[in-house]
């Protein structure tokens, strides 16, 4: 399968999917779901985890920079002790540039973005499938204070930086933890499951300077899904490092609440043609309404 996106000059970019066959195997027969209800459980995703934690991981290491076609000079130069230690690597000063204009919507990671908005009967939709913000976080009357707002999915790849940033200046609350089956967020599957849904989960609820209320969650993937947020509750400045994703393509959604935000035009008509944008962690994706009611503008 090949998955289509666009950057934000507009130009048409086609990602391959990776395990395409093996996941049509799992999803499509019925050995395949056998097998997908038994390494889906948590068991053997904690197993998964500690042999990418291994020292004899590293041997990976340079298979998957060369399959993925990922430009190592972006990144820390040092020996990398596992194959997770690579994954989680940290980018070099100066390669994601935090936008600091306090008007502006940033990226609190890299990833494929799609926009959507939170319908009044508290649904939105993701690759042609229907999911409640109840659902996600498990507490409707938090999920209803939305209600008209926007929702902001962020699709990480393997091949994307897996560190990610407060988006804002904010006071942040402790982090929520949902357990879940652990299914892929690979495109070829939305139809399949309810994925972010089934995943296991953690969210904040973040008191921003210039967007106000607003919820990030962080959703694991198969086989190890592991979310690793560094903090618990307290203010935090924009751009300083919120978590990180081990091994698996992860995603973040962010809810932002009704007239809080004007979502950037490329992103909005790109989502309306079911087509992701390629964006990167600081880079500016919207403007704060707040912010221009405020200044009266």
């Amino acid at each position: 399968m090949k998955n289509s996106a666009r950057d934000r000059t507009g130009k048409q970019v086609v990602k391959v999917v990776s395990g395409e066959k093996a996941l049509g195997y799992l999803y499509n027969t019925r050995t395949g779901r056998t097998i997908l209800k038994l390494i889906t459980r948590r068991s053997v995703s904690k197993v998964t985890g500690k042999i990418l934690n291994s020292r004899v991981s590293k041997i990976g290491i340079k298979k998957f920079v060369k399959k993925n076609n990922i430009n190592v000079n972006e990144y820390e130069e040092r020996k990398y002790r596992s194959y997770n230690d690579f994954f989680t690597r940290k980018i070099k000063p100066g390669r994601r540039m935090i936008c600091m204009a306090k008007s502006a919507l940033i990226c609190p990671c890299d990833g494929k973005l799609s926009v959507y908005d939170i319908k009044d009967d508290s649904v939105f939709h993701i690759k042609d499938s229907v999911y409640t913000v109840s659902d996600l976080i498990e507490n409707k009357n938090l999920a209803d204070e939305f209600i008209g707002g926007i929702c902001l999915i962020f699709r990480l790849s393997v091949d994307d930086y897996h560190r990610y940033c407060y988006f804002d200046w904010c006071q942040k609350s402790e982090n929520f933890f949902i357990k879940g089956v652990l299914h892929t967020v690979n495109p070829i599957v939305f139809d399949k499951y309810n994925v972010y849904k089934k995943n296991c989960r953690e969210y904040t609820i973040l008191e921003t300077e210039n967007f106000g209320k607003a919820i990030q969650i962080e959703v694991g993937a198969m086989l190890v899904g592991k979310i690793q947020n560094f903090h618990r509750s307290g203010c935090f400045k924009r751009g300083v490092e919120k978590g990180m994703f081990e091994f698996g393509g992860s995603t973040i959604v962010l809810l932002l609440k009704k007239d809080t935000v004007e979502i950037d035009s490329d992103i909005v008509q790109n989502s309306h043609e079911n087509v992701e944008t390629i964006v990167k962690m600081g880079e500016r994706i919207g403007v704060s309404l707040l912010k221009s009611k405020k200044h009266g503008e």
